[in-house]
């Protein structure tokens, strides 16, 4: 959920932005063009946030008609054939990953409308659309992961539904730190922003470490285990690939996200030309990551197509 928010000559901060007032220090703004300037009084010109503002919420709504198309056919699929999805793309599994995009996608709108039209519906629905946005987020990983190295979710039984509470439970207990940092900024516009609260605080930290863990650190530990256990590696099937799909989305805006914590925290040095092109590269890998609503439906789909095709051929 990429933010711009209005930026004064006091205040450059957003979720996509590097703080430059604040981590170069010595710098003029220019509010007339948005230009930054250097130490050589070079311009350094930034004009990402007005592109967002432009791009986000058509590209938001097209990903979001897509996904609903792609989840309501994963849907009833799963509802038409329901014995034919087997493992490693159980019915338990895909179901769960199905209401998981839903979520999702279900908050593309009041999201791109708050980008075009500045958020009006308040800090505590601000807070929640943040917390329901990681909480889909966290627990598609969290399914994916469980789904990669264990036959839990083979069948709906008693020990699968208690895996499932704890999934989600778990998931809406570690998207809790994102509300918390989250926030409204004021401007000429109102805006939602991810981060409304500074780079070193607890609540933030702590998002952040979870975000690097989930999408960066859990899909490589799980890489590395299936090439070196060799029933994980015996039992690697289309299905899981299609399932990784949501990690291979969101592990470059992971990688992003530790970079800018990095900048911002004075950890790298920042240059003109960072400020120039690292919140298109923030933003472009965050847009990647939205996408798996629609291409993670589409993945199952195609996945158990080649699967039943397969099938098929085989019994002839």
């Amino acid at each position: 959920m990429g933010n711009c928010i209005p930026v004064s000559p006091s205040v450059l901060e957003s979720k996509n932005s590097l703080d430059l007032l604040e981590i170069m220090g010595n710098l003029s703004y220019d509010d007339s063009n948005g230009t930054f300037l250097d130490y050589d009084a070079a311009p350094c010109h930034n004009q990402y946030c007005p592109l967002f503002q432009r791009v986000a919420p058509t590209f938001l709504a097209v990903t979001c008609t897509v996904a609903a198309l792609g989840t309501g056919a994963l849907l009833v699929a799963l509802a038409k054939r329901p014995h034919a999805w087997g493992w490693p793309q159980s019915r338990a599994l895909v179901a769960q990953l199905a209401v998981g995009t839903g979520l999702f996608a279900a908050l593309l709108p009041p999201v791109a409308v708050g980008i075009r039209q500045g958020w009006r519906l308040g800090t505590g629905l601000c807070r929640l659309t943040h917390l329901l946005w990681y909480w889909s987020l966290f627990a598609q990983g969290l399914l994916v992961g469980s789904g990669s190295c264990s036959t839990a979710w083979c069948r709906w039984d008693p020990r699968s539904r208690r895996l499932a509470v704890a999934v989600w439970a778990g998931a809406l207990l570690l998207a809790t730190p994102s509300a918390l940092a989250s926030g409204t900024v004021a401007g000429p516009e109102t805006s939602c922003v991810h981060r409304r609260v500074d780079i070193l605080s607890p609540a933030y930290l702590l998002h952040l470490a979870l975000c690097l863990c989930l999408f960066l650190l859990l899909p490589s530990v799980l890489l590395v285990a299936t090439l070196a256990v060799p029933r994980l590696r015996a039992g690697w099937e289309p299905g899981i690939s299609a399932s990784w799909l949501f990690f291979g989305l969101w592990v470059p805006y992971s990688v992003g996200l530790a970079v800018d914590f990095l900048l911002q925290a004075r950890l790298l040095q920042p240059t003109c030309g960072t400020f120039e092109h690292f919140d298109y590269v923030l933003g472009l890998s965050e847009g990647l990551g939205v996408l798996h609503c629609c291409l993670g439906p589409a993945a199952l789909l195609a996945a158990q197509l080649c699967r039943h095709r397969a099938g098929a051929s085989s019994s002839h």
